[in-house]
């Protein structure tokens, strides 16, 4: 097996914790490849394309390091473990000081890989370019630099849903039901849920609920009309783009999954648990 590994260059723990994964992985005989700047860290060099050709990437830093380094590969194609520098995340399969442990489940072929649904996002920007993104967690659509309200229609299907009058939306997946759709009292979704949710921001009228649909649906959002900025548009919390007026936000599933590499024993429910301190246990 051939793992890349890229790590948050800016966390102070990376470079214990990167050659602590790296060796771990080296003495049970597995192929290593570096990122560029993760190398750097511990005086090794590194590839700038390192997921190219690997069986596996782990990316060493948290939830939002996954993501990242999800996105600079542009695809799901390839597995990735998340190792978190601290406490366990919704996303990473353990903490850098189960690495050994983890190690050692690749050696043998215990981890689990789990399949979960992205989002393939169509929009043209104020440029009048078009372009497409992938979303692991959500994409929003916001309001500016003012304090004012935008105006926003839905399509689900080709069939009007809303005109919305809110601070923003968000269209979220599974995944990102624990990020920032929850913030804006979005509903928890099961990891293994085949289906995405609406949920309005801070939304003019309190009748607008957060709306679970199934992931096979096409949601189309343009602003209806009225609005006295250019309205924002951002994918997993990167990356801020102003739509062209008109515009039309196109939103469906994405080709491939992203696919997660756990521990055999990881529970969904125990991280649900501890990340939001409840007492079950």
């Amino acid at each position: 097996m051939r793992i890349a590994i890229v790590a948050h260059p800016r966390k102070a723990a990376a470079p214990t914790a990167l050659r602590h994964v790296h060796d771990a992985l080296e003495r049970r005989g597995f192929e290593t490849v570096l990122e560029t700047e993760s190398a750097a860290l511990i005086g090794e060099v590194g590839c700038d394309r390192f997921w190219e050709g690997a069986d596996l990437v782990i990316s060493l830093g948290g939830d939002g390091t996954l993501l990242d380094t999800v996105h600079s590969m542009g695809s799901c194609a390839v597995p990735v473990a998340g190792v978190n520098i601290g406490t366990l995340g919704f996303l990473t399969a353990c903490t850098d000081e189960g690495v050994d442990e983890f190690a050692d489940a690749l050696v043998r072929g215990d981890q689990v890989v789990v399949e979960r649904p992205v989002l393939k996002v169509r929009m043209i920007d104020e440029n009048q370019r078009a372009r497409e993104f992938m979303a692991i967690n959500e994409v929003v659509l916001m309001r500016g630099e003012t304090g004012r309200l935008i105006s926003l229609e839905v399509e689900v299907d080709g069939e009007l849903l809303n005109h919305y009058r809110a601070d923003g939306l968000i269209v979220s997946t599974p995944t990102g039901s624990t990020a920032y759709s929850l913030a804006a009292g979005g509903p928890l979704i099961g990891a293994r849920a085949s289906v995405f949710v609406i949920t309005p921001i801070c939304p003019h009228s309190l009748s607008n609920r957060s709306l679970v649909l199934g992931d096979e649906s096409v949601i189309e959002v343009v602003a209806d009309g009225g609005n006295s900025e250019a309205i924002l548009f951002t994918v997993d919390g990167r990356d801020v783009i102003r739509l062209a007026e008109q515009s039309v936000v196109k939103i469906e599933k994405g080709d491939l999954p992203l696919k997660l590499v756990r521990m055999p024993d990881h529970s969904f429910y125990s991280t649900l648990r501890n990340k939001l301190g409840w007492s079950g246990g």
